[in-house]
């Protein structure tokens, strides 16, 4: 009789390449129906710590900083921050991810769709922007602990005000991170794509102070507001400072966007406040487009008075609205991420983006944080959707990433 043939078996998957995929979609759904919009994020952290502790993360570990109470919105909470020893050793990574969702998710009832999950309320967006993030997070440190999977030492973050000024990640309370020397936050629709730098953004605030006096008998007597914000405004098209520009090779943009003033047609106008802001990658090229502003308005008070010699003046107020940072291609938390993206069969793409992340406040604390995404697509929209594959593509991602 022949020797029996050996029998043929698979190689295992590595640990990290799978996630329980009906549990990370329960997750996910189950975060997406609570309400949480800025400000309102109590419920949603409230769950979080609920899960947190269920899985067996002690109280201590899990704590929550003041950041709302320094946010000029206020809010019911700041963010929340778990800390995990690791059994391994190595630098801490950082997982971040933004609680809040845009006012437009309010009453979400998600669905499934073919390959997607959406609203199946017709008035509500779907809130995975960024419930996505939070899920694939969460996923993550839940199957570390269910699975008892070895990980360095885990800081996750779990941002509020996102969607209205970054004011959580701008407030956060560094001191309770750990120092992570690797970090990554999850918001946005590839999980292989990397993003290393986004623009930076400065507030302009121009108030012209004019003189009022009657239109008809007495405009001599009158400095016209509108026509200070006229000239200054004038002064920056003509000048190269309005719209998009380069400036030593670097590019940057100005927009005077909101403008009011004036009562009535029979007075001049004696007040004239506009709002507006400025972006640029470069954060000097950004101190400089504000100056140049401040410039053009001064020149145009110097230009007009009236016929007692009295002249208008202007209040200008700039304000970081959220730095900019460029991580270097070969910085640890963009070549870390590439290699996990690769390991999972996916190829990653590095790029930059012209909006703002909690990244860029990350950063500017002097946290190397590197952004992903999960699966969100048409957020900030009622057509918004979570694309199922990509999401659980994001939830590997994230898991490859906590395990190290």
């Amino acid at each position: 009789m022949p020797a029996a043939r050996p029998q043929k078996t698979q190689p295992s998957k590595p640990f990290w390449s799978t996630v329980d995929d009906q549990r990370a979609l329960d997750l996910v759904t189950a975060l997406m129906r609570i309400p949480g919009p800025s400000c309102h994020e109590a419920a949603i952290a409230a769950d979080l710590r609920r899960r947190l502790r269920a899985a067996g993360i002690s109280a201590a570990a899990i704590t929550t900083d003041t950041a709302h109470k320094k946010s000029p919105a206020g809010g019911d909470t700041g963010n929340l921050i778990v800390k995990v020893p690791g059994t391994n050793r190595g630098p801490r990574r950082l997982l971040m991810a933004h609680l809040d969702t845009v006012p437009l998710a309010v009453g979400c009832r998600p669905i499934r769709r073919g390959d997607s999950l959406v609203s199946g309320n017709r008035r509500s967006g779907l809130g995975a922007d960024n419930r996505s993030g939070v899920a694939a997070v969460l996923t993550a440190v839940l199957e570390i602990i269910r699975r008892k999977l070895p990980h360095p030492p885990l800081t996750l973050l779990f941002t509020v005000q996102e969607e209205l000024g970054l004011f959580g990640s701008r407030f956060v309370d560094v001191r309770k991170l750990g120092r992570p020397q690797l970090a990554w936050n999850f918001d946005g629709r590839g999980p292989q794509r990397i993003t290393r730098a986004a623009i930076g953004g400065r507030t302009l605030e121009i108030s012209f102070q004019g003189i009022a006096s009657h239109a008809g008998g007495a405009a001599d007597r009158g400095v016209s507001a509108v026509a200070l914000a006229g000239l200054a405004i004038h002064d920056l098209v003509s000048g190269g400072w309005h719209g998009e520009f380069v400036r030593g090779g670097k590019v940057g943009t100005c927009n005077l966007a909101m403008i009011q003033g004036g009562d009535a047609t029979n007075v001049v106008t004696d007040r004239v406040d506009i709002r507006g802001e400025c972006r640029s990658f470069d954060r000097r090229l950004l101190d400089r487009i504000a100056r140049e502003v401040d410039r053009a308005c001064q020149r145009a008070v110097r230009t007009i008075k009236n016929s007692r010699g009295q002249r208008g003046s202007v209040s200008f107020q700039t304000d970081v609205e959220y730095e900019p940072f460029t991580l270097p291609k070969h910085a640890p938390s963009v070549t870390v991420a590439a290699e996990a993206i690769r390991s999972l069969g996916m190829k990653p793409e590095v790029l930059t983006t012209q909006g703002a992340l909690d990244a860029n406040w990350l950063n500017a604390r002097g946290i190397p944080v590197a952004t992903l995404g999960a699966g969100q697509v048409a957020g900030h929209s009622l057509d918004e959707r979570l694309d199922i594959d990509q999401f659980l593509a994001g939830c590997r991602v994230a898991l490859r990433l906590a395990t190290g």
